[in-house]
């Protein structure tokens, strides 16, 4: 029990960070590996909620600090194009999220720039959870698997922030921002893309 207090302590706290934090799925990866008794569902329902909870929360403070706070009004009605847009398209909006979701990619940014159109919660928690889920248990059942072929004193070389890591994270910063300049009206319906003057 203690175990999974702690895995789910320690996946809350990672999926809160909004840049530069250790993907889920290599703690996952770990506790396989080190925890190869474990019902691997079970660490990964654990896991999946803990990583749903705590990317609702970081989606609903960047809904309340920067769009609150440090976004101007006009920036607002323009991310209040793309609110618009998808609330006309939950299902699409679901369905894509739950792809992405069995994906190992970073979601952080996803969820900030959700946060920001301050659409339900619903729409995004629901396949985000179902989709780290299915890919959590299938993390930790593959490291339980390697487990008894892999010699636990290896020491793998590199680590999570090596230079494509960082690359990554300051391209998704940087996407992050175009959300909030693209002219986002003139995109749906001429077409094509505008960044705002102002």
């Amino acid at each position: 029990m203690m175990t999974m207090a702690v895995l789910f302590v320690a996946i809350l706290l990672l999926n809160l960070i909004p840049a530069f934090a250790p993907p889920t799925w290599i703690a996952m990866s770990w506790m396989g590996s080190n925890h190869p008794e474990q019902n691997p569902l079970l660490l990964a329902v654990v896991a999946a909620s803990a990583a749903t909870t705590g990317r609702l929360i970081l989606a609903q403070c960047s809904g309340w600090l920067v769009r609150g706070h440090l976004m101007r009004e006009a920036d607002r009605q323009n991310i209040d194009v793309v609110k618009v847009w998808l609330e006309k398209r939950k299902a699409v909006t679901a369905g894509a999220l739950l792809l992405y979701a069995f994906s190992p990619f970073p979601s952080n940014y996803l969820f900030i720039a959700y946060g920001l159109t301050r659409l339900r919660l619903w729409l995004i928690g629901v396949p985000f959870f179902f989709g780290r889920l299915a890919s959590y248990a299938v993390w930790t059942h593959l490291a339980q698997l390697t487990h008894s072929y892999v010699d636990p004193e290896t020491e793998l070389e590199g680590g999570y922030l090596g230079a494509y890591f960082i690359a990554s994270q300051l391209v998704l910063l940087g996407l992050v921002f175009i959300f909030m300049k693209l002219d986002w009206a003139h995109l749906l319906n001429e077409h094509r893309f505008r960044f705002r003057r102002q």
